[in-house]
């Protein structure tokens, strides 16, 4: 992709207001997550293409769905939605057994995930928090800070991934 085609700079801006570089920057990084993905069939998004790591593209946005949900959704707002793939048995669930799983609805639940946890917190103060099982409290801007970090080093994972499966490096 080339500098002037990357439309995820606009995302960001560079003054003003805390909370819009946040969000910014949050949304950077999803978008980032899309397009390690973009331009791959189901197979090689399901391939973990870095033995002996099981980790794949598919994983870490299933992944990263259920952690939009855990944060923004469960936590901030109050909802009680349980996980969307993993269970009380197994933690690991959006990482593993991906081979009946449906790319497209996969990413449609992200997406879903990532508008919903916008809404969740549309109307939100930064300093809004919330305490989960006795841990916390957390507030609105520490989970943005959160989120931006965790995006960060799992696109660094798609980064290598990406590269191994089919060499293309790059944003």
């Amino acid at each position: 992709m080339s500098e002037s085609t990357d439309t995820r700079k606009a995302l960001v801006p560079t003054t003003g207001a805390e909370q819009p570089m946040l969000r910014g920057w949050l949304d950077f990084h999803r978008q980032t997550l899309l397009m390690k993905c973009a331009g791959l069939s189901d197979e090689q998004l399901k391939t973990a293409s870095a033995p002996p790591s099981n980790l794949t593209l598919l994983g870490l946005v299933r992944h990263m769905a259920e952690v939009e949900r855990g944060w923004f959704r469960n936590g901030l707002a109050g909802a009680d939605l349980g996980e969307i793939y993993c269970t009380p048995d197994d933690e690991e669930k959006d990482f593993e057994d991906l081979a009946n799983a449906s790319v497209a609805d996969d990413l449609r639940t992200f997406d879903a995930e990532c508008r919903a946890a916008d809404e969740a917190v549309a109307g939100m103060d930064l300093d809004h928090a919330f305490t989960d099982d006795g841990h916390g409290p957390f507030s609105l801007r520490w989970v943005y800070l959160h989120m931006i970090e965790e995006y960060a080093r799992h696109n660094g994972h798609a980064d290598l991934i990406r590269e191994r499966i089919d060499g293309a490096t790059g944003h």
